[in-house]
């Protein structure tokens, strides 16, 4: 018997085997995160006197804890997501016993309470933290003379910071790009260095409207590039979407974007985490994505204690300075972290394709990188942006996945964007109309 044969002969018993395999885990989760949800909020009410609310209770129920919120920016997959023990009404008999409540002034026990986790307690004020890099002289060039310095935002994308452009794209900018560009890397809101509410749903309007208050309106950006990645992009699309007569370019790098079809956004939710047990990473984006409850002990356990995760690190590998993205890794809290999957990736999906129309009627440069061993977004989420925006350039790099596409690739990736940037910078006549009346659409490229 040839080997073909043999492997197509035991490959529907092997389906068959982790397909059972994978109900009875799911199943054993679905148990342990609706104890866990009783567990919690008696736990919630002995340290804080009052059990904080969870999604397990009815969309109405949650709606009227949470208040301040308009029809839509909660996402549905916050209520919608599928458990067999709580569609068994297992929650039931301790309902009468829950005192649910806000509790928003105060840091949840099991989350960390160092100075950068609990900066949102004291500053009443709350601004983002983000790197700003001024330009060192004015500009020069002979056809631009005269003009104020070209910006640039930079998004991260989720459980990321500021550093993932710092460390990687600024080191690498030439002269001329530090001689008259601005730059700001931003740690999104409950991200990184920036604050993290606890009385804040994270939706898009949140985010929109910390970015304008601590960088947009406090530096009177007048205009602005674009950078972002991953989950960067959605909030990117949105800000563009709004200041679409402010910005220049946007290049997308790994849009997460899934059509919501009737705004079903638990199609994305199932897309992006769907519940397997294999590839690990899509177990554990399942893991995190699908159980509130299991996600806030993964969080009590490593984000909780990051600085003592960061010393134990440190002496395994002895190293004095660790990998950006292994500190970034444990910056949130369960909170942030859990409304910003939920409300941005998931939520947010259902309003793309009405952002992706204002940037496409608005004639704004859309520019996609995408990685074609990406195992975390879909190649497919860049065509999907490539069919609202006819005219996006979209660029497929070989053999990168969802941060090589960066990460390793630094010079290549900078010259890059410097080349958007500087292609788009002097179009502007003198009184300040662009010149170019439009983009002509680009093919799909592929580059090593």
């Amino acid at each position: 018997m040839s080997p073909q044969i043999f492997s197509e002969n035991w490959r529907k018993p092997t389906t068959i085997l982790i397909s059972a395999l994978s109900f009875v885990v799911f199943l054993i989760l679905d148990f342990l995160d609706n104890f866990l949800c009783i567990l919690y909020r008696y736990i919630d009410e002995l340290f804080e006197g009052q059990a904080s609310s969870c999604y397990c209770a009815s969309k109405e129920e949650q709606v009227r804890n949470v208040g301040g919120y308009g029809e839509g920016e909660l996402s549905e997959t916050l209520y919608w997501r599928k458990n067999a023990f709580r569609e068994m009404g297992f929650l039931g008999f301790a309902k009468k016993s829950w005192k649910t409540g806000g509790g928003a002034v105060v840091n949840r026990w099991s989350d960390c309470g160092c100075e950068s986790c609990l900066s949102w307690m004291n500053d009443c004020d709350q601004k983002l933290h983000f790197v700003f890099r001024e330009p060192s002289q004015a500009i020069t060039d002979q056809d631009c003379r005269g003009k104020p310095a070209e910006n640039v935002i930079f998004l991260h994308g989720f459980l990321c910071s500021s550093s993932f452009w710092t460390e990687t794209v600024f080191p690498n900018l030439s002269e001329r790009v530090n001689r008259n560009y601005r730059l700001f890397a931003i740690d999104l809101l409950g991200f990184g260095r920036s604050p993290k509410p606890r009385d804040c749903m994270y939706t898009l309007k949140d985010h929109l409207e910390m970015i304008e208050k601590s960088v947009i309106c406090p530096f009177q950006l007048d205009s602005f590039h674009l950078v972002a990645h991953s989950m960067g992009c959605l909030i990117a699309i949105a800000l563009a979407a709004k200041h679409s007569k402010l910005i220049k370019s946007i290049t997308l790098v790994a849009p997460p974007y899934i059509p919501s079809k009737d705004g079903d956004s638990l199609r994305v939710l199932e897309k992006l985490a769907e519940r397997k047990l294999w590839p690990p990473f899509l177990f554990g984006t399942s893991f995190m994505s699908w159980y509130e409850h299991l996600g806030r002990c993964v969080c009590f356990l490593v984000c909780r204690n990051h600085r003592m995760w960061e010393r134990i690190v440190k002496l395994l590998t002895r190293r004095r300075d660790l990998h950006f993205m292994t500190m970034d890794l444990t910056r949130h809290t369960h909170h942030s972290a859990w409304h910003t999957m939920h409300n941005v990736i998931c939520g947010g999906a259902k309003l793309m394709e009405g952002y992706l129309q204002v940037l496409s009627k608005a004639g704004v440069k859309v520019v996609v990188i995408h990685g074609d061993k990406d195992n975390v977004v879909p190649l497919e989420c860049s065509n999907n942006i490539q069919m609202i925006v006819p005219n996006a350039e979209v660029t497929i790099i070989k053999n990168a996945d969802h941060s090589s596409v960066l990460l390793g690739r630094e010079r290549d990736f900078t010259r890059r964007l410097e080349h958007i940037w500087e292609s788009i910078a002097c179009r502007y006549s003198e009184n300040g109309t662009d010149v170019v009346s439009s983009l002509h659409p680009t093919p799909v490229k592929n580059d090593k």
